[in-house]
């Protein structure tokens, strides 16, 4: 069961196909030759081309596969993607490998992050007129002086502390570093309750782990304070509980749909994700 607060109705599929069609028979009419059949071809790719390129940013303990079904929805509509890897280390190093990718992508775009990624899309929109709207799937939204670790417990609810796998070992100069997996074993239950048993199994085999200080490290901004946020809550998420979930979009004013759900709700619900990131696009770019 969902909702949907302060969202937009999206356009009719109907309606968008009607306009492009007129486009491209309007096209081989005027040609009046065998060129006719290439404008077509073109008023498709230039369709394509105006909508924003959408950029994904994964989270902890999943890697860029995790957005496979939104990406396979997202191009199936004509929008161009890009799953970047998080190299989940820290907020700051990881906006500015993420500013890395944004630079590159020409164009406006849309950021969406999941879970620890929305420290990192609040930090790498900042300042940046061509990301046109932020979205938030199962993800922090924190303000300058919070960390992921200080907002999750927030409020009750989180079983992550008991799952986690850690694992320390010590740099080339000595100092050590602690990474974070969840047990394979209990992987399904606290992060993908919704997903089959046997892909829950390859997910918690590759997951990547995060720097224990990445989930202690405090956001020095917040994109959200200054651009328009659009927000998937998910009820039944034993990572980030849901009252911290709400606390934070409404903080942030978000355009907030809540679905039933596991933390991985890009895995188990992606057309509902993808509908979120879409309806951002719409509203946001012209």
């Amino acid at each position: 069961m969902m909702s949907n607060k302060g969202g937009r109705k999206p356009l009719t599929t109907g309606a968008v196909a009607v306009a492009a069609a007129g486009l491209v028979f309007g096209a081989i009419a005027l040609s009046g030759t065998a060129n006719g059949a290439t404008g077509a071809v073109k008023a498709t790719d230039a369709d394509r081309h105006a909508k924003p390129t959408v950029v994904l940013e994964h989270g902890a303990f999943a890697d860029a596969s995790s957005w496979n079904g939104v990406i396979a929805d997202l191009r199936a509509d004509g929008y161009p993607v890009v799953a970047a890897a998080n190299p989940l280390r820290g907020p700051a190093s990881d906006a500015a490998a993420l500013r890395t990718v944004l630079d590159h992508v020409k164009g406006p775009k849309i950021l969406v992050g999941h879970s620890y990624g929305g420290n990192v899309i609040s930090e790498a929109a900042t300042g940046d007129p061509e990301v046109k709207a932020l979205v938030y799937v199962a993800a922090f939204l924190p303000a300058p002086g919070e960390s992921a670790l200080e907002l999750t417990g927030k409020y009750p609810g989180s079983t992550l502390p008991d799952a986690l796998d850690p694992v320390t070992y010590q740099q080339a100069d000595g100092s050590t570093t602690t990474d974070l997996y969840i047990q394979q074993d209990k992987f399904r239950h606290q992060f993908a309750a919704d997903v089959s048993t046997k892909q829950a199994a390859l997910m918690a085999a590759g997951q990547r782990p995060i720097a224990q200080a990445a989930l202690e490290e405090k956001a020095t901004t917040a994109a959200w304070k200054a651009k328009p946020s659009w927000a998937v809550v998910t009820t039944d998420d034993l990572n980030i509980p849901v009252a911290v979930q709400r606390f934070m979009t409404e903080r942030a004013h978000a355009h907030t749909t809540e679905v039933a759900a596991s933390h991985s709700v890009a895995v188990s619900h992606p057309r509902l994700v993808t509908d979120v990131i879409e309806r951002a696009a719409r509203a946001t770019v012209h």
